[in-house]
């Protein structure tokens, strides 16, 4: 066995072109059977046990075993024989660049990792390091860019580095967008303007929902009916928009609506009217006081009371504006410790607003527009307990209403 692999030691060194194709076949199949054994035993072993652990480790480790062969590649090619000078050095060059590729790819990994362990921290929507993590990428990979071509064509990288400075000017041409970027992100982080989670509104942009991400160049916004848009960082500096966080962390949501009152509905309540207005329990106080604050003005009127257009009266509008105070303030929907108004607007040619300003106790939109509704649907059934009617202007049925009365005289009139 000894004396045939030595005959046929012999016979390859005999035909030197045939030893050196099957050295590099020999070599590459031994870069193939340790990328094989790394992938396939040392990696999935390994990535089996990280899983188990809830760890996703981004592609670092499968990027890693690729320099196992490389580096066999590396070493062995020298031991090749009959192989040019010159094909060894561009093999090794080829590899190195691999190698520095490789790296950064895994580094680029790494930062994704840090990303990933940070978001489970319970500050990271307010202080987002993603788009830093951008930034140090990029650092990472013009660094390996210039690695790679310093190997390929086997100079120093101090001589690439040397040129850069005469190419400043253009290399802040071409990252401006990056810079300004860098930028707004520090702004943003630093002054705390953005976070993920926020409902922001930004009108121009047609933007409205939550932030979902916060990256070096871009915001993304997923609107209420699904769609995402996305937005450059620098505009969040440049350009105004609502963050509704404000609202989010207060516990409660603003109701900002108007009842127009038709105003030839407003009158003086009489007697009866106001005895009428006794079976409301909200309003016993406020009629009781009312009549009786009333009353001692007007005993001060001596002989001129005597006339009622002297006199002060209750009117139906401020009662029932009295009556929709207290309303709010027994409502278990609307927060007791924020701003509660009932005010009456500027009159307009479609009526007298009657704005109702308060605030929910809950910021959930559905509880909100379910609270918010039930109170206008009652302010709208009890209106007319005050002989009070809301606006609306004539439609079809109220024009066809009103010609039928209008022509019902006129046919009657006609002769037989």
């Amino acid at each position: 066995m000894q004396e045939e692999l030595a005959l046929g030691l012999d016979w390859l060194r005999s035909h030197p072109e045939l030893q050196t194709l099957v050295a590099c076949s020999a070599l590459l199949l031994l870069a193939a059977i340790a990328n094989w054994l790394v992938k396939r035993i040392l990696v999935r072993g390994l990535y089996s046990l990280l899983k188990t652990g809830a760890f996703d480790d981004f592609g670092l480790i499968r990027r890693l075993s690729n320099v196992v062969p490389a580096l066999i590649i590396t070493g062995g090619v020298t031991a090749v024989p009959g192989l040019p000078q010159a094909a060894v050095t561009v093999t090794q060059n080829v590899c190195a660049g691999f190698i520095i590729l490789t790296v950064a790819l895994a580094l680029g990994a790494a930062l994704n990792i840090v990303n990933h362990l940070y978001q489970r921290r319970p500050d990271a929507q307010r202080r987002p390091i993603k788009g830093y993590l951008q930034v140090v990428k990029i650092a990472i990979y013009a660094i390996a860019t210039i690695l790679v071509i310093a190997a390929l064509i086997d100079r120093s990288p101090l001589i690439l580095l040397s040129g850069l400075g005469a190419m400043a000017a253009v290399l802040m041409l071409i990252f401006q967008d990056t810079l300004l970027s860098l930028v707004a992100s520090v702004q943003i982080t630093s002054n705390d303007i953005v976070r993920v989670g926020d409902w922001v509104e930004m009108p121009q942009l047609n933007a409205d929902g939550d932030v979902i991400d916060i990256a070096l160049h871009t915001v993304k916004v997923q609107n209420w009916d699904k769609t995402i848009t996305t937005i450059p960082t620098k505009r969040f500096i440049t350009d105004p928009f609502k963050n509704w966080r404000g609202m989010q962390e207060s516990g409660g949501r603003r109701i900002k609506r108007s009842l127009l009152i038709d105003e030839q509905s407003i009158h003086f309540l009489d007697s009866e009217e106001r005895e009428r207005l006794y079976r409301f329990n909200l309003l016993q106080d406020y009629l009781v006081n009312k009549r009786r604050e009333i009353d001692d003005w007007n005993a001060k009127l001596a002989e001129a009371g005597r006339e009622p257009v002297n006199t002060r009266r209750v009117t139906n509008i401020g009662t029932f504006r009295a009556y929709v105070e207290r309303y709010l303030r027994s409502h278990p929907g609307i927060h007791q410790g924020m701003t509660l108004l009932v005010r009456q607007m500027a009159p307009t040619a479609e009526g007298l607003p009657l704005e109702i300003y308060c605030f929910t106790n809950t910021v959930a939109w559905a509880e909100y527009e379910s609270i918010q509704s039930d109170i206008f649907d009652h302010m709208l059934a009890i209106l007319p307990e005050f002989g009070l009617r809301v606006f609306q202007n004539p439609g079809g049925a109220d024009l066809r209403a009103w010609t039928e009365a209008t022509q019902a005289p006129a046919r009657k009139a006609l002769p037989v």
